[in-house]
């Protein structure tokens, strides 16, 4: 998508339809804008830092506040991240993520792990119909998200891919082996189509544990009550602790699209675009983080994204 274009209201609200029980498709309530950055930009605490002046210049230049006073964690956090999938990266190629991601602190896990099943694609309506209600006797969150990326080959633009999520905490999950991929098309019907046999297991993506080094850096006030949290990061493997990529990101949250005003909306549109042009040299184009961990062995599955 061009970077003149206007954010396009039919990528928000309900949309037209249904499911198989009856029930209304899944609407786009989020829009999260995320940069990749180089992980080479960072290799100490001052780094995430030196990335907050830059997003504080971008606002400046877009009349946008940014402030650092409620900031939730002055200090990088730690949060561990797995990748599931089956051998021949079955979910990935058919555009689903599935992840499990724990927060440290002070060293120890914190808090439920959380199990994320993503469809992602670049068509709202394809992803949109999409069903990935779990079938678990706890409580679960439907995230559908518009997010916004650098196009894949220039600065100064944007593209979109629509991410439609269902989370809840491991506790949630009903007992059995989480790793058999039976027990995963059970809980996610989303996924019995791709299940070949009852005896197939699925596996760490790679071998990969991720460490993802995430630093809070502020709140981007876009006006008219319009304002995003924002934070940096760095994933990298565990273990031999090599970098694999770096990001930004900030996220509105909105339940109709009446509730974003045009001059808020065209001022985001502009601080994104106004960051990949202050700092071109730490941005990096045509990749995700999730891709990043899939492409550890040189050899890159047919992703969607």
């Amino acid at each position: 998508m061009a970077a003149d274009d206007t954010w396009p209201s039919g990528a928000v609200g309900l949309q037209q339809g249904e499911y198989g029980d009856g029930s209304p498709l899944d609407g786009v309530h989020y829009l999260e804008c995320k940069l990749i950055l180089k992980p080479d930009r960072f290799t100490c605490v001052q780094d995430f830092h030196e990335y907050g002046s830059i997003v504080r210049e971008a606002a400046q230049q877009c009349e946008a506040g940014f402030s650092t006073k409620h900031m939730a964690q002055p200090k990088p956090g730690i949060r561990e991240v797995l990748f599931l999938d089956t051998e021949d990266f079955r979910f990935y190629n058919n555009a689903f993520i599935l992840r499990r991601r724990t927060t440290y602190e002070d060293g120890f896990p914190v808090g439920d792990p959380e199990i994320v099943l993503k469809f992602r694609h670049p068509d709202l309506h394809t992803a949109a119909a999409v069903d990935v209600r779990p079938t678990i006797p706890g409580s679960y969150q439907i995230k559908f998200k518009a997010e916004a990326l650098p196009l894949r080959d220039q600065l100064g633009g944007y593209r979109f891919l629509y991410s439609h999520n269902v989370q809840f905490g491991l506790s949630q999950a009903p007992a059995g082996d989480q790793t058999s991929m039976l027990t995963l098309a059970r809980m996610f019907p989303a996924l019995e189509a791709l299940k070949k046999s009852d005896s197939e297991r699925v596996e760490l993506v790679n071998q990969a544990i991720v460490e993802e080094v995430l630093q809070d850096l502020g709140t981007v006030d876009f006006g008219k009550g319009v304002a995003a949290d924002s934070d940096v990061a760095l994933w990298r493997t565990r273990g031999e602790h090599k970098s694999l990529v770096g990001e930004f990101s900030f996220q509105l949250k909105f339940k109709r699209r009446s509730d974003l005003p045009e001059k808020s909306v065209e001022r985001c549109k502009q601080f994104y675009i106004s960051l990949q042009n202050i700092a071109p040299d730490w941005v990096a184009l045509g990749v995700t983080k999730t891709a990043m961990v899939y492409r550890l062995k040189g050899n890159p599955p047919q992703a969607h994204e």
